[in-house]
């Protein structure tokens, strides 16, 4: 069964030569949408690594429709190591940004060959969600760590720049709705519940229910 969107035909591109975006803002977004899907700083390994990791904290539907394509969220870290853009502070518990990165990725991949005997990225979902569960609580002190705390690891790089990269994204954009930057045209309807004439609508229940059924006749069909 298809997914049913919340915002059925919404993309925020549409705005792209409109008004709302100035050609700042274009050329920011259109950075994003062409980052391509490869390894440009980490090595072959690691980068196998994050996209395993990647796929293990943010699983995505696949590509199709703009409504289903799928965010490059490890090229998207890895753009961010290319161009070491560190965010202006870190826990003091962990490295800079390269280095606890680098530093992760090995030791998450050294936890898991001792763990299952195979690399991080070889690893089937469950195997995956073991070992991350396990960082998320802390409980990976294998050597490779050489001192940094997995749980703050994972906290402050991995969750922080996932998130960051994914929902920076067009494609999630269109998935919650959100009108974009707006840049320079801005947001006028502030209050609750009110939105302007270029936001997303959401779809009622009865719009989501007719258009699951449109979407699974098309599917058995």
């Amino acid at each position: 069964m298809k997914r049913t969107p919340k915002y059925p035909g919404y993309d925020v591109l549409a705005k792209r030569e409109t008004p709302s975006w100035d050609a700042p803002t274009r050329a920011v977004i259109a950075a994003r949408l062409n980052t391509p899907d490869k390894a440009r700083y980490l090595a072959p390994s690691r980068w196998q690594t994050l996209k395993a990791l990647c796929a293990t904290i943010v699983p995505q539907a696949g590509s199709g429709d703009h409504e289903n394509r799928c965010v490059h969220l490890a090229a998207l870290v890895d753009g961010k190591l290319l161009d070491d853009r560190r965010d202006g502070y870190r826990d003091a518990r962990l490295p800079p940004l390269r280095e606890a990165w680098e530093m992760g990725l090995a030791a998450l991949d050294a936890e898991s060959r001792a763990a299952f005997r195979a690399p991080f990225a070889s690893l089937d979902d469950e195997q995956r969600r073991v070992l991350v569960m396990r960082m998320q609580n802390g409980k990976l002190r294998g050597s490779a760590w050489r001192g940094m705390p997995c749980d703050v690891f994972f906290q402050k790089r991995v969750l922080h720049d996932l998130a960051s990269a994914y929902w920076s994204h067009p494609v999630a954009w269109n998935a919650m709705g959100f009108g974009g930057p707006a840049n320079p045209r801005g947001y006028v309807r502030l209050y609750t519940n009110r939105r302007d004439p270029w936001e997303a609508v959401e779809a009622d229940e009865s719009e989501s229910a007719q258009l699951a059924a449109r979407l699974e006749n098309k599917h058995v069909r």
